[in-house]
This record gives structure tokens, C-alpha cells and sequence, in this order.
């Protein structure tokens, strides 16, 4: 009967609790000797989200997913800063590479007329017949090949000792070269040989720059071996006729700037209609100089790294680290506060669990007094 009675009343005290709960927590105030704050009070300390999610799971799935979500945006900002360091490495490497390999670049001058070249024969035993200037490039025929002619071209004879042995005197005819490529200017020389002991009869030749410039020279013995050194030379054979058209090509280096002749030659034989005996006694060599084109070429190296365009992609390759550093700054930060917040709101609950304990307790002792 003792244990109805007991439980009949706490029943109904629990039915009664909400309406003297304040007269309740003023006797116990009364009762302990000094107040103490009512439960509403501490709930009211506690946010409204706190209030309303006071499910634990739900609490749990929250702050998984904004960790899990914040843990991906860092992932992918790492991904991004890989790519962009990669960017910059390979920015700065092409722009090495380029600044230490310069593209070369060919361009075409168009002129009206070339200054006069130099064309220095190495006749040897071979005597020069007759030079003559022609336009249009029509050569007249011939009236009596074999024979010295008039001429009208400007020349002179150059003794020097060769640039690579110091004991051969070598003896060159300096001729000055065509000038008009409009006209399609020429200059044809021939020259005679009488029998000789060697295998094959050619004279040999080459080209250079300005007649000029040797004229002006006071060394001119200097001046041939310069020319003998930076230049190639070429020959012509006897029995034909070799018909040689030149262009020019100017080579700007970071230094210094070099001319070279590129050269087209092609070769006719001969119909010699001489009497025999004179054909086996004196060898004939004709060669045509001509200029190929109005053009002249000029090769150049050109850096194509472009500094500022290297500049901009680092800026924003460095604006792009930098973001991404820190928005990890601000991720991190974001989730230790929220791993705060977390712990905090999860303190808040088991001090007002425990609290709600005491107070049941105390209820249930008084009862059973």
C-alpha cells in the first residue's frame, strides 16, 4: 500500500511540475539559502539553434558534412596551387630556353641597284682575254674566240701571300662586278690556256663583298687574306660555258655582321670551231657573273621570349598562391571553430542534462520523505 500511495503521488506531481516550477525553485532557493537560477533562465543563454537541434545525431551530421565539405575545397585548392606551380616552372624554363636559343629570321630587301662586287680570278697560267660588260642578258656571239679582245670592265692585279701558308705567293685579278639588276647587268670574261701538264684545267675564283673597299684600302695584301679567310671559293672548268648568278645574304649576329654570296651556276659546254690542232694547243674557259634578283637577304636573330608576357603569367600564377593560401588559412580557422562551437554547445548540453538530473533527484527524495 506504501509503494501505490508513493507512486500515485509522484505521478501527479510531475503533472503539476510545470505550473510550481517557480514556487518549487523558490522554496529550494529558501530552503538551500540563496538563490538559484530557474531553468529558463539557462536555456535562454543557449542559442536558438542549439534549442532546436538539440539532437546529438543531428548535431554529429552537421559538423561531418561542413568538415568533409571544408577537407574537398582544401583538396581542390591544393590541386590548383600544384597546377599553378607547375605553370610557373614551366613558364620561366621556356623563357630560358628561348632567351639561349634565338629563332632565326629571314627577310627580303628589295634594291635598285647593288654596290660593285669583287670577283678575284686565280688565273695561273691562264691569260684573260677579254672582259666585257653586256645588259638584258644576251651575250653577243663570238668573233674570234681564242683571241684577245677589248674590254671595258675595271680590274687590277693583287700579290699577296696566302692567309694559311706563309710561303705561297698567290696572284689574283680583282674584277668589279655588275651593278644594275634591273637591266639584268652581266659581266663575261674569257680566258685562254695554252697545253699544260696538269689533269684538269679549271681557275678558281671568289666572290666578296665591295670592289670599293679594296680599292680604298692601303693594305690591300691585309685585305685579300681577310677576304680569303671569310670567304668560300668556287671554279670553273675549260670547254664550257659557266653562267654564275649571285645573291646576296647579310648575317646580323649579336656582335658582329657578316656578307656571304650564294651562288647558282650552270654550265654549257662549248661547240668549238677552231681547226683542231689549235683546240689541242691553247684550252678556252668562259664564265658569265650575274646578279640573280633584286633582293637581298637578310637573316637576323630574333629572341622570341617576351618578358612581359612572362611577367603577367607569374603575377597571376603568385595572385592565384596566394589566394589559395589564404582561403587554407581561413579553412583552417573556420574549422577549429566550428570543432569549438561544437565542443562548446556539447558542454552546454551535459551541464543542463546533469542539471535536470539533480533537480529530478531532488524531487524524488523530497517525495519519498
Amino acid at each position: 500500500m506504501l509503494r501505490k500511495e508513493t507512486s500515485g503521488s509522484y505521478h501527479e506531481f510531475n503533472e503539476e511540475e510545470e505550473l510550481q516550477t517557480p514556487d518549487f525553485y523558490q522554496d529550494n532557493d529558501s530552503a538551500n539559502g540563496g538563490p538559484e537560477e530557474p531553468e529558463e533562465s539557462i536555456a535562454s543563454v543557449l542559442p536558438e539553434e542549439d534549442m532546436v537541434n538539440s539532437n546529438p545525431f543531428t548535431l554529429f551530421n552537421k559538423a561531418c558534412l561542413k568538415n568533409v565539405f571544408t577537407v574537398l575545397l582544401l583538396f581542390i585548392y591544393l590541386v590548383l596551387t600544384a597546377v599553378a606551380v607547375f605553370l610557373a616552372y614551366q613558364t620561366i624554363t621556356d623563357f630560358l630556353e628561348k632567351l639561349s636559343h634565338p629563332v632565326m629570321s629571314v627577310t627580303y630587301k628589295e634594291v635598285d641597284a647593288f654596290s660593285p662586287p669583287g670577283i678575284a680570278l686565280y688565273p695561273g697560267s691562264a691569260q684573260l682575254l677579254s672582259c666585257k660588260h653586256h645588259y638584258h642578258a644576251h651575250i653577243p656571239p663570238l668573233v674570234t674566240p681564242g683571241k684577245p679582245q677589248p674590254g671595258d670592265c675595271v680590274m687590277e692585279e693583287v700579290t699577296y701571300t696566302g692567309p694559311y701558308t706563309n710561303h705561297t705567293v698567290k696572284q689574283a685579278l680583282v674584277v668589279s662586278g655588275p651593278t644594275d639588276v634591273r637591266n639584268r647587268e652581266l659581266i663575261f670574261l674569257q680566258f685562254s690556256q695554252n697545253e699544260t701538264e696538269e689533269d684538269f684545267s679549271a681557275i678558281t675564283y671568289m666572290l666578296f663583298d665591295k670592289y670599293n673597299d679594296l680599292s680604298g684600302s692601303v693594305d690591300k695584301s691585309g685585305f685579300m687574306q681577310d677576304c680569303e679567310r671569310n670567304y668560300s671559293m668556287a671554279t670553273f672548268s675549260g670547254g664550257f660555258r659557266t653562267w654564275v648568278k649571285m645573291s646576296l645574304v647579310r648575317t646580323s649576329r649579336k656582335k658582329n655582321e657578316s656578307m656571304e654570296f650564294r651562288q647558282e651556276s650552270s654550265v654549257v659546254k662549248y661547240n668549238d670551231k677552231r681547226p683542231v690542232s689549235e683546240q689541242k694547243a691553247i684550252q678556252v674557259f668562259f664564265v658569265v657573273f650575274e646578279w640573280r634578283d633584286p633582293f637581298v637577304q637578310e637573316v637576323r636573330d630574333i629572341v622570341t621570349a617576351n618578358p612581359w608576357n612572362t611577367v603577367a603569367i607569374l603575377c597571376g600564377v603568385f595572385m592565384a598562391l596566394f589566394k589559395a593560401a589564404n582561403f587554407a588559412s581561413f579553412s583552417v580557422k573556420w574549422v577549429i571553430k566550428i570543432r569549438k562551437r561544437h565542443l562548446r554547445n556539447r558542454n552546454r548540453e551535459l551541464t543542463t542534462s546533469s542539471q535536470r538530473y539533480v533537480v529530478t533527484n531532488t524531487d524524488i527524495n523530497r517525495i519519498e520523505e
